[in-house]
């Protein structure tokens, strides 16, 4: 929906936006119907199946299944109609979950990604290979870049699979005027990187003109706060008493830090990113107004 409301501002008859409801990026036939049936010069692969902790946890084969499904479906389909250039999507929660801070993208086959979201994770890190192979051998403009803890509005804030500041924001708004403690998974003290969607999207955009190298590219930025952090500015926000906020240390809390090094993105394309503070503001502001609305959040 970034994307979307970027290319609106400049140009939008440049692109194509594509969902479930147009193709089964699972569904290889379903796939190569699609490209042909479109033609594109390029294509920005944003689609997965992803989600909080509970969702990883509990549907590891299904994420590394149909994520990885996507990925080779629509590489192979690029390759059969000579799509000039593709622009992969992997995540900063596949690197090592014994990587030294910050990351850098060389660390991507160090060691295992966390226990936790290692379906996900495994799916993710399979695009680096998928990248190096198709420009080896069929010498495709093929690039992969990794974001980290992408937020904004349009977020998916269903309760089985919304990440954890969605989750936050919906509970702190559905619970703002009970007296009913809200507990969080965890005890609040992992680090984590959020990057506002939209500064991903042009992020993205920048990539797609400038950018063409086997080398995944870290596009995330560097500003981190604890989950519990988070969960106080959120409640701020809705004015909810801090003292509701309880942390179940008998639940995974997940991996303490996994902070990126976004330095060889930012030297070449100077970017500018939106403070976390000013764009969770906004997507808060947004939920409000549009909450309960079936037709404009996802829920």
């Amino acid at each position: 929906m970034a994307m979307k409301k970027l290319a609106t501002k400049s140009c939008l008859n440049r692109f194509i936006f594509c969902d479930s409801k147009d193709c089964d990026l699972t569904n290889y036939e379903d796939t190569l119907r699609y490209v042909d049936k479109i033609h594109p010069d390029s294509i920005i692969h944003l689609a997965a199946l992803s989600g909080g902790v509970q969702l990883s946890m509990n549907h590891p084969a299904t994420l590394l299944r149909d994520n990885s499904y996507m990925t080779l479906n629509i590489v192979e389909a690029a390759r059969i109609h000579s799509v000039k250039k593709i622009v992969l999507t992997l995540s900063s929660g596949m690197y090592p979950e014994s990587s030294p801070d910050p990351i850098q993208e060389t660390f991507i086959h160090d060691g295992a990604p966390h226990i936790s979201n290692y379906g996900y994770s495994f799916a993710k890190r399979l695009i680096e290979p998928v990248i190096r192979s198709y420009r080896s051998e069929y010498d495709m403009s093929v690039i992969g870049l990794v974001p980290n803890g992408i937020y904004g509005e349009h977020g998916n804030f269903s309760y089985e699979e919304a990440p954890m500041w969605a989750s936050l924001i919906r509970r702190f708004h559905e619970n703002a005027d009970s007296e009913r403690n809200i507990v969080i998974w965890g005890d609040g003290t992992p680090l984590r990187e959020h990057t506002y969607a939209e500064d991903i999207a042009r992020a993205f955009l920048w990539c797609l003109d400038h950018y063409d190298s086997a080398d995944i590219l870290n596009i995330g930025t560097t500003e981190e706060y604890s989950v519990s952090e988070i969960a106080y500015m959120i409640a701020d926000n809705f004015n909810v008493d801090k003292s509701r906020i309880i942390f179940d240390t008998l639940k995974p809390t997940g991996i303490h830090r996994k902070s990126t090094d976004n330095s060889n993105f930012v030297s070449q394309s100077h970017f500018v990113y939106t403070p976390f503070k000013d764009g969770l503001a906004k997507t808060i502001n947004w939920f409000k107004e549009n909450y309960p609305n079936p037709n404009k959040i996802r829920l």
